[in-house]
């Protein structure tokens, strides 16, 4: 990896984990927008608590080099719900926030990706050998 590389791969981690974990304070202290949100979806308390430890758990993989990739694939699998909230139940804008919410989503979506692709060697070799894939993997 040469060294433009790392450093967009360590500025991806850096933006999915710093966002990630900066919105915990709200979702862990019971922030008035974060029951709204998930009392608009239906879940809360447990949904924002719940979604809380998976992104909790989501930031510190991404910090590590070894298990980034696990981390990154966490974090877009939280963050594809929270757009897919956004654009079927809460709406872009919520609360009168200018849609700065479905912004940091969409902002670690993107970064998790850029993760998974610039890891991609660590994680399709194990990908290709389970059984539970019997897709080639080669294309990737």
């Amino acid at each position: 990896m040469n060294k433009l590389t790392t450093y967009l791969l360590w500025a991806a981690r850096l933006v999915a984990a710093i966002i990630m974990l900066q919105t915990l304070f709200f979702k862990f202290t019971g922030a008035p927008e974060s029951i709204y949100i998930f009392s608009t979806l239906g879940v809360e308390p447990w949904g924002r608590i719940g979604s809380g430890i998976v992104e909790l758990i989501a930031s510190v993989l991404i910090l590590i080099p070894r298990t980034s990739w696990v981390g990154a694939g966490l974090a877009l699998g939280v963050m594809a719900g929270a757009i897919m909230a956004h654009l079927t139940v809460l709406g872009i804008p919520v609360q009168g926030d200018g849609g700065y919410l479905f912004f940091l989503a969409l902002a670690v979506a993107a970064s998790s990706a850029t993760i998974l692709l610039l890891t991609r060697k660590q994680w399709i070799p194990i990908l290709s050998t389970s059984p539970i894939f019997s897709i080639p993997l080669s294309w990737l």
